[in-house]
């Protein structure tokens, strides 16, 4: 520290930290007495009875007060000096209270108690000015003794006691000044912050140790010495901004060396701000009193506060003694205690998250079995790369990043954005900074600094965001050393093993170096985006690994399509597939109208079991078996001819439980070039419907453009994951904002759950070699099971097409040529019986048509129209065969 310079204020040093704690202490306790006290006093003057014994009336009456005999001879004096006042006296002491036990204090004791008393004294005088009633008992006035005394001043004027419309003005004529003195005397106005003012760390002086808790004696000179203090620091502002400005004017024309990096010049600015800011500290304070100024103390009694944690401040005052270059160390320090009048431990640096605990699965497969299995093994966590254990990047130390919030807040103030960083959240790819801005800072001018920030920053890119839920900006800077999130490391998580969510996916970690578990049956789709390169494969490929690590092919079958047949081609072969991987575009189209059938034909099913999804209907048949029942519905199956009662049948139903399916297309684009109203048509009946059916879908495309992302798909797909892109553009269309122009590459991803907030997760990574080791482990355990009618083209849509019957779903009519048999074939298997129908499905002419459903309704296979023009259909369709 310099001679001659006033010595900083701090907080945290040991002793005058101890010796302010303490007096907030001993503030609170008077606090709470003063809460004790006025609640004493309401009690006691809300029960005063003049009759009870007191100094003033000597009886043997039971005392009927309900504070006892204290409370009535406080009530009795209070009412004979104040009268009905002695309510009002009692509202300063709650303020009082209030401020000691928050810990602001109350300064100028003396002479707010004297404005106290004057208030009270006023307030009695206007209660005097009342006329009491007959049965006021005491031979005062309503505002006993004091008022009298106070309303025989003006009196004298009258020759008596003021009554009628000269009482009145009279009180109008105290009430100005009564109020002011409350507001004084209950230190409501010119505040100056009581435990504001602290000791300098240099030798206290004991008196002004004792009139530090209440402030009384205030320098009536301080106002001209501030206001000196700040034309001052003004000055020597505009001077060094003078020489900055010439400094850089002659580094433009000089020649300097391309290896010199940005942020010496952005320390040398700062140092020479700091360099004016604290001569100017200096010629404010007169005789080295050191003072800190009402903002500083406004800043810690908020909730600011919390983040100043001492045993980080210990910690850090332990490293600065052991550094060695003390005099590169020292004006930094100094800058940081300077600027914006808050400490270096205002910031609170989080320490990086642990690694995630392991579970019970990696102690048990290190027990190796000799005895083999014939039930479905699942794959080992030996197949997956273990983390290598990488020394913590020296960049990231408590130091370190307090250096950089600094500088950052000097970039942000070069670009006129004022704020302070109030969080650090360091983590395996990039480093969290928490911005505070000052009033009056719109967020969209500090997200649109981003490329500024970067820039200034010497960062690869940077990323502006609005923290949820917090008065705070992050700002995302990348740390010099990057780390590498592996999958095994999330997949022996203690999380990931015990966790709930019925389709896990190990999504990556957080910025602060937590695990990231998502359930994708609860997103119930995915949509995946990014550019070549940004790690999209990858995350898909830890998609299927974690569903394949916690699944059997009982519990969940896939469908790939991968149209540029080399992502998803490795899985070809494993027993989880329900049909080879898909690479023809148009069987992909095939394929997604087999899964809209099966979702139709899982809604059935689940509708005559009564159940609402997937997970009751396997409960349900589950529970059947497990008890040898057989699930059964009674249905209708026509009338009686001659009674005309209707007749039931009771319907077995052989159901099995139904695994889930998840659909994994990994190039969105290419689809959408062959078939693009199919793809998007079938896509948005699954993404709309096939959530409580247990079908899922997995979309991922390269090109994030609003003619494959369109509108409908965008709807219907809430949960998006958005990996780097080229452009702002993109970004916005497959996340609403910008933002994913700003990723890393390699992983980094902004993943938006279904309510729209958005996180930044870095994917694990998951090596080719790693993928073949584990497949090759699920070719071993059985055979895939493939279901030849998923890629099968149907022949209706081939030999009819041109007919419009695309849209109608698929299905073999019987084998005739008679239009009346093909529309009989229809009505049952679709159960829609009408003459539009019957000629859309047909493509033939209304005539035809409506005489097709008038030689039904003479069969008694339909029944006759109905007001709306709809028929029943009086002969089991196919739906009720089941």
């Amino acid at each position: 520290m310099r001679s001659g310079a006033s010595a900083p204020l701090a907080l945290t040093d040991t002793g005058h930290g101890i010796q302010a704690f303490a007096r907030r202490q001993v503030g609170r306790l008077v606090g709470a007495g003063l809460f004790v006290f006025t609640a004493f006093g309401v009690a006691s003057l809300a029960t005063w009875n003049v009759a009870d014994p007191s100094f003033s009336h000597a009886t043997n009456n039971i005392v009927t007060n309900a504070m006892g005999y204290t409370g009535a001879v406080f009530s009795d004096l209070a009412m004979q000096f104040f009268g009905l006042a002695a309510v009002a006296g009692l509202v300063p002491a709650v303020v009082w209270g209030f401020l000691l036990f928050s810990a602001r204090g109350v300064d100028r004791l003396p002479k707010r108690g004297l404005a106290w008393f004057g208030y009270a004294l006023l307030a009695a005088a206007i209660a005097g000015c009342v006329t009491p009633p007959n049965t006021w008992p005491l031979p005062t006035g309503l505002g006993g003794v004091f008022g009298d005394m106070v309303l025989k001043i003006p009196g004298i004027a009258v020759g008596g006691y003021p009554k009628g419309l000269f009482a009145t003005m009279i009180a109008v004529v105290l009430a100005a000044p009564a109020l002011w003195l409350f507001a004084y005397g209950s230190a409501l106005i010119s505040r100056k912050n009581g435990f504001a003012v602290m000791e300098r760390v240099a030798e206290p002086d004991p008196r002004e140790q004792d009139e530090l808790l209440f402030d009384e004696d205030e320098d009536e000179g301080d106002e001209g010495i501030l206001a000196l203090g700040a034309i001052t620091h003004w000055w020597l502002s505009f001077r060094a901004w003078m020489h900055r400005r010439a400094a850089r004017r002659r580094q433009e024309r000089d020649e300097f060396e391309p290896q010199m990096e940005p942020r010496a010049s952005a320390w040398r600015r700062a140092a020479e701000r700091v360099e004016s800011a604290e001569f100017a500290e200096a010629r404010m304070s007169p005789g080295g009193r050191a003072r800190v100024e009402p903002e500083f103390f406004a800043a810690m009694v908020n909730d600011r506060s919390a983040s100043v944690d001492p045993v980080d401040d210990d910690d850090f005052a332990d490293e600065e003694e052991q550094d060695i270059d003390f005099d590169d160390e020292e004006p930094v320090q100094r800058r940081a205690n300077v600027r914006n009048f808050r400490s270096d431990a205002a910031t609170r640096v989080e320490a990086p998250a642990p690694r995630p605990a392991q579970g019970a699965r990696v102690q048990r497969e290190a027990q190796t079995s000799l005895i083999g299995s014939d039930k479905f093994e699942m794959p080992s966590l030996h197949f997956l790369s273990e983390p290598k254990n990488i020394a913590r990047d020296p960049s990231l130390s408590k130091d370190a990043l307090e250096q950089n919030a600094r500088l950052l807040e000097g970039v942000l103030e070069d670009f006129g954005v004022k704020g302070e960083i109030i969080h650090v959240r360091p983590g395996p790819v990039v480093t969290l900074y928490e911005l505070e801005p000052a009033p009056g800072i719109k967020s969209s001018r500090v997200i649109g600094l981003s490329d500024d920030i970067a820039r200034s920053m010497s960062a690869i890119a940077c990323r502006v965001a609005v923290v949820p839920g917090r008065n705070a900006i992050g700002i995302e800077l990348p740390n010099a050393k990057r780390e590498t999130v592996y999958l095994r490391e999330i997949m022996a998580s203690r999380d990931f093993e015990t966790t709930k969510a019925k389709l896990a996916l190990a999504l990556g970690k957080t910025i602060n170096g937590e695990a990231v578990i998502v359930d994708i049956a609860k997103m119930p789709h995915v949509l995946v985006a990014g550019t070549t390169g940004s790690g999209k494969s990858v995350a898909i490929n830890t998609m299927i690994l974690s569903l394949l690590y916690r699944l059997t092919p009982q519990e969940c079958r896939l469908i790939m399509i991968d149209p540029k047949m080399l992502e998803l081609s490795v899985y070809d072969g494993i027993p989880h597939l329900l049909t080879p991987v898909v690479t023809d575009p148009k069987k992909a189209v095939v394929a997604l109208k087999w899964t809209v059938r099966e979702m139709e034909d899982r809604y059935r099913k689940m509708s005559k079991v009564g159940v609402r999804n997937i997970d009751g209907f396997n409960a349900r048949v589950q529970q059947a078996e497990k008890k040898g029942e057989k699930i059964s519905r009674t249905v209708q199956t026509g009338f009686d001819r001659q009674t005309g009662e209707a007749i039931y049948e009771t319907e077995d139903l052989d159901l099995e439980p139904m695994p889930y399916i998840v659909v994994i297309i990994d190039e969105m684009a290419d689809l959408m070039m062959v078939a693009g109203k199919d793809i998007e048509g079938a896509v948005q009946r699954l993404a709309q419907m096939a959530r409580a059916a247990g079908i899922h879908v997995i979309m991922a495309t390269q090109r994030p453009s609003v003619d494959v992302i369109t509108g409908t798909i965008k709807a219907n797909f809430p949960t998006r994951i958005s990996f780097q892109v080229t452009s702002k553009i993109d970004s916005r269309t497959i996340l609403g904002e910008q933002g994913a122009e700003q990723l890393l590459g390699m992983g980094d991803m902004l993943y938006m759950a279904g309510g729209g907030r958005i996180q930044r997760v870095h994917g694990p990574f998951v090596s080719d070699d790693e993928v073949e080791r584990i497949v090759g482990h699920l070719k071993l355990q059985g055979v895939p099971e493939y279901l030849d009618a998923i890629t099968e083209d149907d022949e209706e849509d081939d030999e009819d097409g041109a007919s419009g019957r695309g849209g109608g779903g698929g299905g073999n009519f019987e084998d005739s040529d008679d239009p009346y048999d093909q529309a009989v074939a229809v009505v049952l298997r679709d159960g829609k019986a009408s003459t539009s129908y019957i000629q859309r499905r047909l493509g033939i002419g209304y005539n035809r048509a409506a005489s097709i459903i008038e030689k039904m309704e003479k069969e008694g296979i339909v029944g006759p129209a109905n007001h709306a023009g709809k028929r029943e259909i009086l002969v089991p369709t196919e739906e009720d065969k089941f």
